[in-house]
């Protein structure tokens, strides 16, 4: 019974098995069937639209900046050298690196003993010469009375002998007497060519005396000039650098004693490329009087002067390119020579241009432009300048159009976008400020009070600002890196 049980159960659950399997089969069969039977539908894509930025390109007169970076130099600059060689005596207070000098202020003194000792013998010698040319032309005056003298006497001479010939013709003299006469007018005659002769040698001194005193007065002179020169005078007010001397020391003849530069006369060089510097040129070839900007960084405060292009250098100069341009700068508080300085120049103003950012132009010099259907199309333009994160470019038909502000690849003539304009870019977002804690400000504020590097002037704006209520971000993060 048992064996007849657990096969009927088992025909029971095959049966079962059997049934769901085909009722599985007709399932799938008429899913396969519906699915076969129904239309396919065909779905139509749909345009994709990019949102751009734009930026509206407005045609104007622009005034290109020439970046470039330069060196602070003084245009009086004079190395101090002993004239003469001596031992020094005397130091003046200011003489030391940094020393502010008036114009003729004694600065360093050489013993002047041996050229006080020349100076004097030389005065010496050109007293002799004085005398010496007093006594030539007393010798002269003599000599020469003593000419007319001997003249006087041969006149009368040859008349005496002029008479004894007229009374030999009337027979009265004698030949004798006429012999006599003739000889005392020769011996009259000779004595004349002697008191010329001796004319003629006082003439000979008394020229050789006064070139012997022109001599003594140049000797004179000299000696003046070197004891003059033992005395080193600032030849114009400056401040004082390289002093390597000091009391006491000897020193040799040219050597170097310090350097003076004058702090009021600073110019700026700079170095351009040959193409800026042919911008920088007028009809005639010559370089342009620029005005220039130069600027540093100094604890969060931007030095600043104002100057103007003045020359440019001769030559290239070996293994340089481009052109060195020198600028004279104004009122420039706060700068040294050797100051390194960004120089900021500008160009002559450019008509009928358009500013864009750099990132709206491509390689090709294109730009991407919106029509009326809110479609892209590329326009040719010419690169005029790149200013810093602008360009300035010029084309037919662009001012007044809306320019794609970057490029993407993405982006391409006739895709639909979303024009989205941004403002524009002369305007500047105002700089950040922040209102520091009493500790933060204190520590700032003491910061600056104990730096000797900072100029006053700097120093004073620095904590004036740090004082305010809200201080700029900027200035705050430059002077928290150097503390």
């Amino acid at each position: 019974m048992r064996f007849l049980r657990q096969s009927l159960i088992g025909f029971v659950l095959a049966a079962l098995s059997l049934g769901l399997l085909a009722y599985a089969a007709q399932i799938v069969g008429d899913a396969v069937q519906t699915r076969m039977a129904k239309e396919t539908k065909v779905f139509t894509p749909r345009e994709r639209i990019f949102g751009v930025g734009v930026v509206r390109a407005l045609s104007g007169i622009e005034k290109p900046i020439l970046e470039s970076f330069g060196e602070i130099k003084s245009r009086r600059t004079l190395e101090l050298r002993a004239a003469t060689a001596g031992r020094v005596i005397m130091l003046s207070e200011v003489f030391e690196d940094g020393g502010m000098v008036e114009s003729g202020a004694n600065l360093v003194k050489i013993d002047p003993a041996d050229a006080q000792a020349e100076f004097e013998r030389a005065e010496a010698d050109m007293l002799d010469a004085e005398a010496e040319v007093r006594d030539a032309e007393r010798s002269i005056a003599l000599a020469r009375d003593e000419e007319a003298a001997a003249q006087e006497q041969a006149v009368l001479r040859q008349s005496v002998y002029a008479r004894q010939v007229d009374l030999a013709e009337r027979g009265v003299g004698t030949s004798t007497n006429i012999e006599t006469a003739e000889l005392a007018a020769a011996a009259a005659r000779q004595s004349v060519l002697s008191r010329r002769q001796a004319v003629s040698q006082a003439e000979g001194r008394i020229d050789q005396a006064k070139t012997r005193l022109v001599r003594a007065r140049i000797a004179l002179k000299q000696t003046e000039r070197e004891l003059m020169d033992t005395t080193l005078q600032a030849p114009f007010s400056g401040t004082l650098s390289e002093t390597n001397v000091v009391k006491g020391r000897l020193v040799s003849a040219n050597e170097k004693l310090a350097v003076l530069i004058d702090p009021n006369a600073l110019e700026v060089s700079f170095r351009v490329s040959t193409a800026q510097y042919a911008r920088l040129l007028n009809v005639s070839g010559a370089i342009i009087s620029a005005p220039i900007i130069a600027k540093s960084d100094v604890f969060g405060i931007d030095l600043s002067a104002k100057g103007t292009i003045s020359r440019a250098s001769a030559a290239v100069g070996e293994g340089q390119t481009g052109r060195l341009v020198f600028a004279r700068l104004g009122q420039s508080l706060g700068f040294k020579p050797g100051d390194f300085v960004t120089v900021n120049v500008q160009e002559p103003p450019l008509d009928d241009v358009v500013r864009l950012p750099a990132s709206a132009i491509d390689s090709s010099n294109t730009v991407l432009v919106i029509d009326e259907e809110n479609r892209l199309e590329s326009v040719s333009v010419e690169l005029v300048r790149r200013q810093g994160d602008d360009v300035l470019v010029r084309a037919e038909g662009l001012s007044g159009r809306d320019v794609v502000e970057a490029r993407s690849p993405l982006l391409g003539v006739g895709v639909l976008v979303r024009p989205l304009l941004i403002n524009d870019a002369s305007i500047r977002a105002e700089p950040e400020m922040l209102e520091l804690s009493a500790e933060r400000r204190a520590s700032l504020i003491a910061f600056v009070e104990k730096n000797q590097n900072m100029p006053d002037e700097a120093k004073a704006r620095t904590l004036a600002n740090l004082r305010q209520t809200y201080v700029p971000a900027e200035m705050v993060a430059r002077l928290e890196s150097r503390m």
